[in-house]
């Protein structure tokens, strides 16, 4: 009986997979109109304006400080100069070396990244397929909770870890972003198993295999689009955090990569070449994550477009 039930998922997942592999885009040719050109014109425009900032700051992160003090902008002279980027990692002018900053930051943003998604994944399967009275009512509070802002609740947070003797604590500020991704990414996960066709997992129902063994086999391998642009978002947004890091963290060994790029400003002068070399360091791994996982996207964006 239980090799008859691996069989079945081994065959539901191949069956499923495959599917997602063979889903494309359409490739029809758009008609070339007037309003289309605009429309481009205006996305090519806007989208210059948005990459100029990102300009200046790669443009002033190569260059000598003396060169970009009184703008990036001004290119005579322009001499190539990449110790910037070495000066920030090691801290040699600040003091506060950006490379040890970075990896406290991958302490906290791996765990706070993987940990809400096992509990959020688990919730909002029991969310999307089992009934309960109190089951909207719970949901809607947790809806509710993503209204909270994180100013309105810092100074009781801080007097509980406080008590908990949390501060100053990796594992505060772990189960500090668990919590406040919890809800979002509940809400994002319940709507996405509500629409997975449920008459797989009744056949596998039917044949005897557990809740829990339908989740792990078949729903799971299904969502991976879905789980994949969890990791990429909360990820970024933990790794990105400068508020919670600031109040939680306030040992200057412990520091996270945010609280060290102001840091890199300096004490008498603005080093914007510094600054701008450090803030492209803790820009790389975001935008790494970002790359490996765009192929997920295009699945999770396809995946609902097909039925039967």
């Amino acid at each position: 009986m239980k090799a008859q039930i691996t069989d079945f998922f081994k065959k539901v997942k191949t069956h499923l997979l495959s599917r997602f592999r063979k889903i494309k885009l359409p490739r029809e040719k758009p008609k070339i109109t007037p309003f289309t050109v605009l429309v481009h014109v205006v996305a090519w425009v806007i989208a210059t304006i948005w990459l100029i900032p990102f300009l200046g700051v790669f443009i002033a992160s190569i260059r000598p400080y003396s060169e970009v003090q009184f703008g990036w902008w001004n290119l005579q002279p322009f001499h190539l100069d990449l110790s910037n980027f070495a000066d920030a990692w090691a801290g040699q002018s600040s003091g506060y070396p950006l490379g040890n900053a970075m990896f406290n930051s991958l302490l906290v943003t791996i765990p706070a990244t993987f940990l809400p998604i096992i509990v959020s994944a688990l919730a909002a399967y029991s969310f999307a397929r089992f009934r309960s009275r109190t089951k909207d009512l719970l949901f809607f509070i947790l809806v509710l909770l993503q209204t909270i802002p994180q100013q309105a609740v810092i100074i009781p947070i801080y007097t509980l870890f406080n008590n908990l003797h949390l501060l100053n604590n990796y594992i505060g500020l772990i189960l500090l972003h668990t919590a406040f991704g919890l809800p979002w990414q509940v809400l994002f996960l319940r709507n996405f198993f509500a629409t997975l066709p449920i008459e797989i997992e009744e056949a596998a129902r039917v044949d005897g295999a557990s809740y829990f063994k339908i989740f792990r086999k078949i729903v799971l391998p299904i969502t991976l689009p879905a789980l994949a642009s969890l990791i990429a978002l909360q990820f970024v947004f933990v790794w990105n955090d400068f508020f919670f890091a600031l109040t939680i963290i306030t040992d200057p060994r412990l520091a996270l990569a945010p609280q060290v790029i102001p840091l890199l400003v300096g004490r008498y002068f603005a080093n914007y070449s510094l600054l701008t070399a450090g803030s492209i360091l803790v820009m790389i791994l975001p935008i790494a994550i970002y790359v490996a996982l765009q192929r997920y996207y295009v699945r999770g964006l396809t995946a609902g477009a097909v039925k039967g």
